[in-house]
């Protein structure tokens, strides 16, 4: 270590540290730079007397000012429920379709329903409604109970087979050959019906054929003749090529012999009556509403 001396330069004192021939030089601190350090220590301690600052045993010191940000917190939000209270009333006496005629009524349920879709129905049925294997997508024309305002939020209120009393409700049985339904079908007749059901979407079905013969017989009662579904009773459309579990034959036969049955929740206990109204008016603004 060198000795310490004054640099021939600036006059100041030298630390005594030396490296590569660069000597360190002992600067003092501003004084501008101590009375502020000094002021923030004075700061605070009067923050410590005014607001809440030490915990004890048994809760903290409540500063005279009295504030408290959980305090602060209940105030904004009752602001925000005061300025939203006008709202409320009236989504509270109108019905969605009367909702949607009125701009402004609109564009509120269009932002609430947004955010509400996105905490509540996104993570089934995708961002946007895009969908999502096994759950149905919202931005199609293809509803298994109906996409008119109503008809969504009739489905949103009470659920489709859910644990509800009103909710929507209806199963498939099982045809495979020697199941609780029957005799079923041998598998050269599920075969036949898959490719029967698979034309549907494509070139049409051939009524002339055994598997016309065997739809009929089994599933016309539900999807109908033409297989256009039935929407009262969620029986699907088979002649869009819109596919909720998967498409092609050996999809259908599995839904023919061991068919799967999707649950939707009713959203009575989550949502209230307005939240389940802008929900049901931003579904049906997804592009697949009727």
């Amino acid at each position: 270590m060198a000795e310490v001396e004054k640099d021939a330069h600036s006059g100041t004192d030298t630390t005594g540290y030396e490296w590569d021939g660069i000597k360190e030089l002992d600067t003092p601190m501003p004084r501008w730079f101590l009375y502020a350090f000094c002021a923030t220590i004075l700061w605070s301690f009067a923050y410590w007397v005014a607001y809440p600052a030490w915990p004890s045993l048994s809760g903290y010191t409540k500063g005279v000012l009295g504030y408290s940000s959980r305090g602060a917190l209940e105030e904004d939000l009752a602001a925000a429920r005061r300025s939203r209270a006008s709202w409320l009333v009236k989504f509270e006496k109108l019905s969605v379709a009367e909702i949607v005629k009125d701009p402004e009524l609109l564009n509120y349920a269009m932002a609430g329903g947004r955010v509400i879709f996105a905490e509540n129905c996104a993570p089934c049925h995708g961002s946007s409604g895009s969908g999502r294997p096994g759950y149905p997508v919202l931005a199609d024309d293809d509803w298994l109970w109906g996409g008119t305002l109503e008809d969504i939020k009739t489905s949103i209120v009470y659920g489709i087979r859910s644990t509800h009393e009103d909710a929507k409700s209806s199963e498939m049985p099982s045809f495979a050959a020697g199941g609780e339904e029957g005799e079923g079908l041998s598998r050269k007749n599920l075969e036949v019906l898959a490719d029967y059901v698979a034309a549907l979407s494509q070139e049409g079905g051939d009524k002339k054929s055994k598997g016309w013969e065997l739809f009929e017989e089994n599933c016309s009662a539900c999807h109908g003749e033409d297989g256009k579904g039935v929407q009262e009773m969620g029986a699907p459309n088979l002649t869009d090529g819109i596919w909720l579990y998967a498409e092609g034959r050996d999809a259908v036969i599995r839904q023919i012999t061991s068919p799967r049955h999707g649950v939707m929740p009713s959203w009575l206990v989550r949502l209230d009556d307005v939240a389940i109204k802008q929900a049901a008016v931003y579904v049906h603004s997804l592009g697949g509403g009727k």
